[in-house]
């Protein structure tokens, strides 16, 4: 994608794939996965990245049973306008990281949506409408080569930034030290270089 911007001040062909109003363009966005693989962080940090952008922003967590282990899901709604309702049933984007969130969630994906999937816990492919973009993101892999399966949840937020097209990768990792508590501040590295990981391998996926 060039570097061209439109009036709402998007990526050229972002129009294509946004929610896009008469009022400018609301994004719905559901994280999901099991607790302890960062859905949490990753939904805070692209809410953050997006209020730092200037955009009207809400983050709804959920959590399951046991945070560890159980299933967690985050809901990031980002707008032009302000937003009615935090709540997402609907999304224009999902993030699965593992296969229970990916039956869950998926068939609710709207038509043309975007569905990025952890392809390193999911050796299906989801049937969902052919009109949804799928991208297969081996997001634990990638984390392991960096030194930090942690970072996965950065690897495949980092894909999503670059395939939607909203925001960017760079953008989210100088969004990272306000959503990382200070003892957490050595992971900044490792987690500036999944996003941006991610995003890389967005950019060479058809």
């Amino acid at each position: 994608m060039d570097g061209k911007r439109n009036d709402k001040n998007l990526p050229v062909g972002a129009f294509e794939r946004l929610n896009v109003t008469q009022n400018g363009f609301q994004e719905e966005v559901i994280i999901a996965g099991f607790g302890g693989q960062g859905v949490m962080l990753a939904g805070r940090l692209l809410a953050q990245t997006a209020m730092n952008a200037g955009k009207e922003v809400t983050f709804m967590p959920s959590y399951g049973a046991e945070v560890r282990g159980g299933t967690a899901n985050s809901m990031v709604v980002i707008a032009d306008e302000p937003i009615a309702s935090p709540l997402v049933s609907n999304p224009d984007s999902l993030i699965a990281m593992n296969k229970a969130s990916l039956n869950k969630f998926a068939p609710a994906v709207k038509k043309g949506g975007l569905l990025v999937l952890n392809s390193s816990l999911i050796d299906s492919k989801p049937d969902v409408d052919k009109s949804i973009d799928i991208l297969a993101v081996p997001a634990d892999d990638i984390a392991i080569e960096l030194g930090s399966q942690k970072s996965a949840n950065m690897v495949a937020l980092g894909a999503y930034l670059k395939r939607r097209g909203l925001l960017s990768a760079d953008a989210a990792v100088k969004s990272l030290p306000d959503v990382l508590a200070q003892r957490y501040h050595k992971t900044l590295p490792v987690n500036a270089q999944a996003l941006r990981r991610g995003a890389e391998f967005a950019g060479n996926s058809a």
